[in-house]
């Protein structure tokens, strides 16, 4: 049990770097040429297929993302955890959404202050750039509700099923941002690995105050 520990511990500190190695490399790079050019090309791609009728489809997508779509969704499921006695795993939705879609995220907008794409906006939006709130705050709620369908209940497919949906969700209100002319897909991607980051620093968190409260 011991040595599965450490070799989970190895694991996840491997990926709290690389995820802050990617992270810094594009947040020092948004302005170089490579970066430009990739955000170009994606642009060019998605934005490629604009229509009333798919933006229509992309102001919903985007909502589930968005502060007030994090917080109802937080909030339900919270209450959620609360009636079945899930009050831990309530406490910990909360307070890493709270803290990571808005906090954290919000530090970080003002350490870059990247300035929003002026390429298409299908919609208006104020406020700095990178990382992409949307995206990093569908990372960190879907993510975390992933972890809780872990923790709380035992059936494999509903946990699978569970995974898969967020995913999908998560790419979804990505790519929706960049429809929207609203985000660089640098943005997008920063906003999932900081995202990433502060899912696994708040699961570290959740099972070093779980062990103690079980001594």
């Amino acid at each position: 049990m011991k040595k599965r520990k450490i070799w989970v511990g190895i694991i996840l500190l491997f990926l709290l770097v690389i995820f802050s190695w990617l992270f810094l490399l594009i947040a020092n790079n948004f302005d170089g040429s490579q970066i430009r050019h990739f955000d170009r090309r994606i642009i060019d791609l998605i934005q490629g297929n604009v229509s009333s009728e798919l933006t229509t489809i992309m102001l919903w997508i985007t909502f589930f993302g968005s502060v007030k779509g994090v917080a109802l969704i937080t909030f339900i499921v919270c209450v959620i955890l609360y009636i079945t006695r899930h009050r831990l795993l309530g406490m910990y939705l909360a307070i890493t959404v709270a803290l990571g879609a808005g906090g954290f995220n919000h530090i970080l907008k003002l350490m870059f202050k990247r300035a929003r794409p002026d390429i298409q906006p299908i919609i208006a939006e104020s406020g700095y750039s990178f990382p992409s709130g949307h995206s990093m705050g569908s990372m960190i709620l879907y993510g975390s509700l992933a972890f809780v369908l872990f923790k709380a209940y035992n059936r494999m497919w509903a946990k699978i099923l569970g995974v898969i949906i967020g995913i999908v969700l998560v790419l979804i209100i990505g790519i929706s941002r960049i429809y929207l002319g609203v985000h660089y897909p640098s943005d997008v991607i920063g906003g999932y690995l900081a995202g990433a980051f502060w899912i696994l620093i708040c699961m570290i968190a959740f099972h070093y105050f779980e062990g103690r409260g079980k001594r």
